[in-house]
């Protein structure tokens, strides 16, 4: 276990967490008295059916997701609906590798799916609020990878699912590059086999993990057009050092290579043998599906290779320059076709 203040209420609250008992991991292994943070905004109406599920992605946590798709006026409107943010296990929020107890944290937690997140999840929202369906499930990248996991696992539960940038089955390509990801960070020598003493002692591999977002995060016109000058940055150094260096530096190591596996073995369709059809087959939810025209992570091709076999499915490609950090909501084109959608879906016949 290592204190660090960057998972503090101070930056990322104000959360709260809940503790869903023993989890039996799929991998083998159990955490013990697994902690699931999460912030909720709204009210639970009284037939409890106006209840929204948000995921978090990669090194994201509930935080970024308020800040970016919550508000008074858009679609994930608290006024009318009850939302929840669930943070994923891993992402220093809830139960993480530095903030776990010896014998199960730092270098020696176990390896968790997005499946485990997805019964963490389920088992919050029975528990905590009494919640046996939701109007809308949706998330971003990871977050994405959930969307599918929820409505995949749980068909009856999810009137409506919104997957943002994510695809259900991880492609060769994002596998590889959630490898590198790792490589990058325990390439530190300071990364001491994943048994660091201090919060911010690897650096330099996080330093090449930044690096590695620029490089695949964004699109090649946002840096082509200088789209990073509108938003307060001198030059590709300034915005590398005080905007990508500031975001992930600051994170634990353990924490973003625990997600990173979950990343990279994302797959539903294990429920059905391998057969991505088949499990994709079992969604019931009406389901948006939603790339990000210049995302090099999951690009629309293969988002649109899923969505044709899920029923009552849409395909919408939500155009941007931003690459994949479109999803961090500072491309106001990207956030009003966000907003336009959630509410058409949402004000759809479940």
């Amino acid at each position: 276990m290592i204190d660090n203040e960057y998972y503090s209420q101070a930056v990322h609250g104000p959360y709260e967490t809940f503790n869903i008992g023993d989890l039996a991991l799929e991998e083998g292994g159990t955490i013990r008295n697994c902690q699931i943070a999460y912030a909720t905004f709204g009210k639970l109406s009284p037939a409890k059916d106006n209840a929204i599920l948000v995921t978090t992605w990669f090194s994201g946590t509930s935080k970024i997701m308020e800040q970016a798709y919550i508000g008074p006026g858009r679609a994930l409107d608290p006024e009318k609906y009850f939302i929840v943010i669930a943070n994923q296990i891993g992402n220093g929020l809830s139960t993480s590798p530095h903030n776990t107890a010896w014998p199960l944290g730092m270098a020696s937690f176990p390896k968790v799916r997005i499946g485990d997140d997805v019964v963490a999840q389920q088992r919050l929202l029975k528990k905590k609020f009494g919640i046996d369906t939701l109007a809308l499930v949706t998330g971003g990248s990871m977050g994405a990878q959930q969307t599918y996991e929820w409505a995949v696992r749980f068909p009856k539960a999810v009137k409506r699912a919104a997957p943002i940038a994510g695809t259900a089955r991880t492609t060769p390509h994002d596998a590889i590059f959630s490898q590198a990801v790792a490589d990058a960070i325990t390439s530190d020598p300071a990364w001491a086999g994943g048994w660091y003493e201090q919060p911010h002692a690897v650096r330099e591999g996080l330093s090449r993990h930044s690096r590695m977002w620029a490089l695949m995060g964004f699109s090649t016109e946002f840096f082509k057009q200088e789209l990073w000058r509108p938003i307060g940055f001198s030059s590709v150094a300034d915005f590398q050092l005080n905007f990508l260096d500031a975001t992930f530096l600051p994170m634990d190591p353990n924490d973003l290579l625990c997600m990173a596996w979950k990343w990279r073995h994302a797959d539903v369709s294990r429920h059905t043998g391998g057969d991505l059809a088949k499990a994709l087959g079992r969604i019931k939810a009406r389901t948006l599906v939603m790339p990000i025209s210049s995302d090099m992570f999951f690009p629309p091709a293969d988002c649109a290779d899923e969505q044709k076999l899920i029923p009552k499915s849409e395909l919408l490609v939500l155009e941007s320059l931003w690459g994949h950090i479109a999803l961090f909501g500072l491309d106001a084109g990207y956030n009003q076709q966000i907003d336009t959608a959630l509410k058409r879906l949402l004000a759809s016949a479940a």
